[in-house]
């Protein structure tokens, strides 16, 4: 490839038979090498949680519309789906006979077994916050939550607060009455890992190390091949031959592998048993496929 110009070199060193350069076989993947990568799922089930204020105004007015009927509240969306308050000024259950104000929450929307907690607080109109709260949620773990079959269906008290009481008591004031309702939907999701495979792309280090041997950088052996020579890189060149490492090596001494070239001049080897154009296509190409 390259000729040196000018004074005498050393003559080369003769080299070893060089056996054909192979090409790298990879062994094949292992059992352990090719199982499955180990999965995992997670079930979390939680509450979706949403209020509503409820203001009842003219109280009195409401009195007397009769057992079982009721006022609405404006219907509000929690979970996904629809929800009202219903407010019976003379009581829901006619054996009661009006002793008592009822307070329910009702599934106002389609929906099957639809599982939720509640809570009703009446509000303390005083400033003290000494609220009357009936709360689902602190005996979800006694009683689990409530299952709404259908729509209509409701949750609530009959006797939410006896009617005497209620009328003398800091909840009513201006005759005006303040209705907090939570639901919160109970609803259960999957958290599962997804196995993700890493693309590597091809490498392109056959092709560094061909660029390598074509500009000669760092080259720090010649091969003499028929009278031509070739600039090579020893760690390359044994990386791929045990017979290049063995010569470039194993056969120097101790004060020469520590020994520094203060010259600019290149060890050199012959090799006497292989056309120059032969031996240019293995050495190029196969040293630079090896590393592919």
């Amino acid at each position: 490839m390259d000729e040196d110009a000018g004074g005498a070199s050393p003559p080369p060193v003769p080299l070893a038979h060089v056996p054909p350069l192979q090409q790298p076989t990879t062994a094949a993947p292992s059992h352990r090498d090719m199982a499955a990568s180990p999965t995992s799922s997670r079930s979390v089930t939680e509450t979706v949680n949403g209020s509503h204020r409820f203001v009842i105004q003219g109280y009195s007015l409401a009195k007397g519309m009769g057992v079982g009927k009721h006022i609405a509240s404006e219907t509000f969306s929690v979970g996904g789906y629809q929800w009202a308050v219903y407010f019976y000024p003379d009581g829901k259950n006619p054996e009661d006979n009006s002793v008592y104000v009822s307070v329910f929450i009702a599934l106002a929307s389609d929906g099957t077994d639809v599982r939720a907690l509640f809570e009703l607080t009446l509000l303390d109109q005083s400033g003290k916050g000494k609220h009357k709260v009936h709360s689902h949620f602190d005996r979800s773990m006694e009683s689990g939550p409530y299952t709404l079959k259908y729509r209509g269906s409701m949750w609530g008290y009959k006797r939410f607060f006896r009617r005497t009481a209620l009328e003398l008591s800091d909840y009513l004031k201006d005759d005006c009455l303040k209705i907090n309702c939570t639901v919160g939907v109970v609803v259960s999701t999957i958290d599962y890992s997804i196995p993700h495979s890493i693309h590597v792309p091809d490498s392109d280090i056959g092709y560094d190390f061909g660029s390598l041997l074509d500009s000669q950088e760092g080259a720090d052996v010649i091969l003499n091949v028929g009278g031509e020579r070739f600039h090579a890189h020893k760690l390359v060149l044994a990386a791929r031959s045990h017979v290049f490492g063995s010569q470039f090596f194993d056969d120097e001494s101790d004060g020469e592998k520590s020994e520094v070239n203060e010259t600019d001049e290149l060890k050199e080897f012959s090799i006497d048993d292989m056309e120059p154009n032969v031996f240019k296509v293995c050495f190029c190409s196969c040293i630079a496929l090896s590393f592919q």
